[in-house]
């Protein structure tokens, strides 16, 4: 054994950083609030709970947060062995059952020789190594103590929000059916359509609808890839049927024509008797949510298990205060991992917590750091999130921009964006002896 790292946060980034840590003979001691501490956002007991929604998004290697996925596998993740045994079809996207996942990490971390869970709220820093995978709901105590190494920095905080999950029994599919945009994989989504009439008045109500309070929101402080749907809708009537109810390559069977606009419900849970309503992020009141909502055809008579919920999220001015290991710059015994960095996502999260618990594990055994390239989407999140000189610091998902570009040129961007993903796998499988 060598010496013991503290995790504090037992999330996607915390279980994944413990699991790396532990299996290469590092003592960790996990310390998770819940249960005897809930945030707003948490429903579960469980780690690596899923708030947002269920999806980890594209498994296609053209899309980033693919390779981001398969990168991971290739190196050992935790977090991706449990989604890929709990995946419900989701097309092309890689989504899991909230639960059976949950349950899946929550078994491995707890049954871990190496790692001792600790449950109660942390409210200052502990002594020694220290991984902070708080997440973007980090108490208010530990906040204040984070706050307090970096006094001439300030956190950056945004609002973040959940769609609600209706029962499969409660859908009318008479004004619904089960298919995939443009056919692509499976019909894994239920798709309900709306008359250019239907969608005018939902639209309407939508913006009209009453607001649950949230201390300190305004729209400008929405961060863009997890907006609200009610934001969205008063940026414009056509807004939604360009964004999220885009009706492209969705016809309707009973027609053979494309509706004006299309709500899409991804299944929720491995039995298929929960649906999420997809891109329905929103902190409407409950009693508006199921008001406005139901002027939907199909989710006239939904039966809701969860609303959506509204949430501040909290991250730090990363390319300030963090280097390539997600350590502090000047502190290097402490560490962050997670949403708290400025990533966006949850594979995104699992990757800082990867890297996090890898190159920490590698300086307490003496070995050289990795230094996972920029070529890998692992290496090019890392360099981002630390990269000095960026003005406006926001919330960055994985994509293809920040890895550098091809040697050579290739026809297509579906083609490109192979290629990208080939040589990153390359790189990773390199990699792979020494991890």
């Amino acid at each position: 054994m060598s010496t013991n790292v503290t995790v504090i946060g037992a999330g996607l980034a915390g279980c994944e950083a413990a699991w790396q840590l532990a299996q290469r003979g590092i003592a960790v001691t996990l310390r998770e609030m819940k249960p005897q501490k809930m945030t707003p956002a948490h429903h579960s007991p469980g780690f690596a709970e899923l708030v947002c929604s269920n999806s980890l998004r594209s498994d296609q290697l053209e899309n980033a947060a693919g390779l981001l996925k398969e990168e991971l596998r290739r190196c050992g993740s935790l977090i991706l062995r449990c989604a890929d045994q709990t995946r419900v079809e989701a097309g092309g996207a890689l989504a899991v059952d909230r639960e059976g996942f949950s349950a899946a990490v929550t078994d491995a971390i707890r049954s871990h020789p190496h790692i001792t869970v600790v449950e109660g709220e942390v409210t200052s820093i502990p002594e020694g190594e220290v991984v902070i995978a708080s997440g973007p709901l980090t108490s208010d105590a530990l906040s204040e103590a984070i706050a307090g190494l970096f006094p001439e920095n300030s956190y950056l905080n945004f609002y973040d929000a959940a769609a609600p999950i209706v029962t499969f029994d409660s859908i009318d599919m008479g004004h619904a059916w089960f298919a995939s945009r443009y056919d692509k994989g499976t019909a894994d989504y239920i798709n309900c359509a709306l008359s250019e009439e239907e969608y005018l008045a939902f639209w309407k109500e939508l913006c009209a609808a009453q607001e649950a309070e949230v201390h300190g929101f305004e729209d400008k402080n929405v961060f863009e890839g997890c907006m609200p749907v009610e934001v969205m809708a008063r940026r414009g009537e056509q807004t939604l049927a360009f964004g999220p109810l885009k009706p492209k390559g969705l016809p309707d069977p009973k027609t053979g024509r494309e509706p004006y606009a299309v709500v899409q419900l991804r299944r929720d849970n491995a039995a298929g008797t929960l649906y999420n309503l997809v891109g329905f992020q929103t902190h409407l009141k409950w009693g508006e949510q199921k008001r406005v909502f139901s002027m939907i055809p199909a989710l006239a008579h939904a039966e809701y298990v969860r609303y959506g919920v509204m949430h501040r999220n909290t991250y730090l001015n990363s390319p300030r205060l963090l280097d390539r290991y997600y350590r502090v710059r000047g502190n290097e015994r402490i560490t962050f991992a997670g949403q708290i960095t400025g990533v966006e996502g949850y594979v995104e999260s699992t990757a800082s917590g990867f890297l996090a618990g890898v190159e920490l594990a590698g300086r307490l055994l003496g070995r050289e750091p990795l230094d996972f390239p920029q070529e890998t989407a692992t290496g090019a999140l890392a360099l981002y999130v630390s990269r000095e000189g960026i003005g406006d610091f926001q919330p960055m998902n994985v994509n293809f921009g920040i890895m550098p570009p091809l040697d050579h040129k290739v026809k297509g961007k579906r083609e490109k964006n192979a290629a990208l993903s080939r040589r990153a796998l390359a790189v990773i499988d390199g990699l792979r002896e020494r991890l």
